[in-house]
C-alpha cells in the first residue's frame, strides 16, 4: 500500500518555481558549455586537417621509394584547396589516382587550408630534396606547422 501523502505528491506535479530553476540551471550549463565546445571544434578541425596532410607526405614519400622516382607534394590553393603528386619531381606531371579530380588533386576537407614554403621532393631513398613546411589552417584561425626534414622526417 503507497501511503496517501505520496498519492497526493503524485497528483500536485510541479510548481513553477521548480520549473523556472530547472531552466536557469539548463541556461547556465549551456552558457558555459557552447563555447568550450566551439573552441573543441576548432582544434579538431586543424588537428583533423594537419593529419590529413601529415598522411600525404608520408604517401608521397612511401610513393618516391616504391616507385624509385622522385615525386613532389606540391599545395594547390586556386580554386579549391588541396594538394597532389607530381612525378620526377616538382615540374614532372600530376599523377591521377582514385579520389583525385581530373588534375591529380586531392581537396582537404573541413575548409582548412594548408600553405608551403617550397613544395617537397621525395627521393627513391626516403628523403626529401630541401627541408620544408607546410602551415594548415583551420577557418577560425588555428594553425599547425608540419615539418619534413631534409632526411624525410614527417613531424
Amino acid at each position: 500500500m503507497v501511503s496517501h501523502s505520496i498519492r497526493r505528491l503524485d497528483r500536485r506535479g510541479w510548481s513553477l518555481l521548480e520549473l523556472l530553476v530547472v531552466i536557469a540551471i539548463i541556461g547556465i550549463l549551456a552558457a558555459i558549455s557552447i563555447p568550450v565546445m566551439a573552441g573543441y571544434i576548432r582544434s579538431a578541425t586543424v588537428r583533423a586537417g594537419a593529419q590529413e596532410m601529415r598522411v600525404a607526405l608520408q604517401q608521397g614519400k612511401q610513393r618516391a621509394i616504391r616507385n624509385r622516382q622522385n615525386i613532389c607534394v606540391q599545395v594547390v590553393a586556386a580554386p579549391f584547396n588541396g594538394y597532389r603528386y607530381l612525378q620526377g619531381g616538382c615540374g614532372g606531371a600530376a599523377i591521377v589516382m582514385p579520389g583525385t579530380d581530373g588534375t591529380g588533386t586531392f581537396r582537404l576537407q573541413n575548409s582548412v587550408t594548408v600553405a608551403s614554403g617550397a613544395p617537397v621532393t621525395f627521393t627513391p631513398l626516403g628523403a626529401a630534396t630541401l627541408a620544408g613546411q607546410y602551415t594548415v589552417t583551420a577557418p577560425g584561425g588555428m594553425a599547425i606547422n608540419i615539418t619534413v626534414s631534409a632526411a624525410g622526417r614527417i613531424q
